[in-house]
Order: structure tokens, then C-alpha cells, then sequence
């Protein structure tokens, strides 16, 4: 019988942050308003040029890293 298992998970965060105090210069809001609605306080944004294959590229290093393998030993991605 085949089976499968989560070996390693990873993430990747764009290192550009966009603050609530950064969106209400161009919007008409306020930080506490946006936190008081969503809880967020900053976002990551990604940098110009920077497509999200590369953030789930870096998101997939980090996950071989902690998994202890190589992309030569993984058969397929779900």
C-alpha cells in the first residue's frame, strides 16, 4: 500500500512590511481602525518583480531544509 507523510513544512515572509500608518497615508483610515476589524497591525509585501512562484520557492527550501532532504528525493507535489 502506498503512503504518504508531511516530512517538513516552511514559509517564506517578503522581507517588505507595509504598516496600518503606512496604508492611512493613502487611504482614509487609521491603524486602530484596521486592527480594531482585522487584528493586523503590518503586512509582508513582496518586492517589485518578486512573483509568488518565488515566495513558494523560498517557502519550498525552507521545508527540504527542515525535512533534511533534497528536491532530487521528493516523487511529487500535491
Amino acid at each position: 500500500m502506498l503512503r504518504s507523510v508531511v516530512l517538513g513544512c516552511g514559509a517564506y515572509l517578503p522581507e517588505k512590511i507595509m504598516t496600518n500608518d503606512d496604508i492611512a497615508k493613502f487611504v482614509d483610515t487609521t491603524h486602530d481602525w484596521v486592527v480594531e476589524r482585522s487584528g493586523i497591525h503590518q503586512r509582508h509585501i513582496a518586492a517589485d518583480g518578486e512573483l509568488t512562484s518565488d515566495l513558494a520557492l523560498a517557502a519550498s527550501k525552507h521545508a527540504l531544509e527542515r525535512a533534511g532532504l533534497d528536491a532530487q528525493d521528493i516523487d511529487l507535489i500535491v
